[in-house]
């Protein structure tokens, strides 16, 4: 037992090729989640979804009991909020076969468990210079992604059988995105309570993530480098002193 949890904690916490390529692997594993989640949410009667949601559930749950007994401090890591939302998809996988796909979306919770761990954030910056580029962006298109398919998976879930506007997840999916873009047509509405409470949060965080994405599309380019003196961030990428405290830089270059 103890040299499958030292195996473990090197595919988890590792810096080697191989655990490296494991964390890949699983970062792999919830992209194609995701696109499975979207796919299926336009086809929930295909026979085969079922099967293949309680499939995915118990690698989730094998991923996550993993990552539990590996870990040094399981409570730490039971409070985590990253851990609660592998909690929801687990649970949302393995029941909502039982129960209908009306909280199907929330499955897509997961997809930010690896996007916010460091160690692959870490590998990203040095894999692909792409993504060291577009790191803010990449992150504000994915927060505002997710927001937008876990609170149409919420409409839907609570208005397809008391609301006659809300017939399936495009119907949800069109009335969140035209409340958080504040358009607001009012071919479709909610009149419940609970609806406009759902509407609030949609306007409220929906446009704060909006406008966290126009920020970041929008000023000036700069690259992630933390001053080894001040600590400041963000340079210009052709910066060779900090703007702040004047400590000459070193940063990376590609050769473009």
């Amino acid at each position: 037992m103890k040299d499958l949890r030292s195996l473990l904690r090197e595919l988890y916490e590792g810096d080697t090729e191989r655990a490296h390529r494991f964390r890949y692997g699983l970062l792999a594993f919830d992209v194609a989640t995701v696109v499975f989640i979207i796919a299926t949410s336009f086809a929930p009667d295909w026979p085969g979804v079922k099967v293949l949601d309680i499939v995915i559930g118990l690698a989730v749950l094998a991923d996550f009991s993993a990552r539990l007994y590996s870990s040094r401090s399981p409570w730490r890591e039971l409070a985590h909020p990253a851990t609660w939302a592998d909690i929801v998809a687990l649970v949302s996988f393995l029941v909502a076969p039982l129960i209908g796909e009306g909280a199907g979306f929330l499955r897509i919770l997961r997809t930010l468990r690896l996007l916010r761990n460091y160690r692959i954030l870490t590998r990203l910056r040095q894999d692909s210079p792409f993504f060291r580029r577009n790191e803010e962006v990449i992150l504000a298109v994915t927060n505002l992604f997710v927001f937008i398919f876990v609170m149409t998976g919420i409409v839907y879930a609570t208005q397809h059988r008391t609301n006659p506007n809300i017939h399936n997840f495009v119907d949800a999916l069109y009335f969140t995105v035209t409340s958080l873009t504040t358009t607001g047509y009012g071919d479709i509405v909610l009149k419940d309570t609970a609806g406009r409470l759902i509407s609030v949060l949609i306007m409220i965080f929906g446009v704060t993530l909006f406008l966290r994405l126009a920020q970041v599309l929008f000023r000036p380019n700069k690259v992630r480098f933390p001053c080894p003196t001040c600590g400041l961030q963000r340079h210009d990428p052709d910066a060779v002193h900090c703007k702040a405290c004047g400590t000459v830089l070193n940063i990376p270059d590609e050769g473009d």
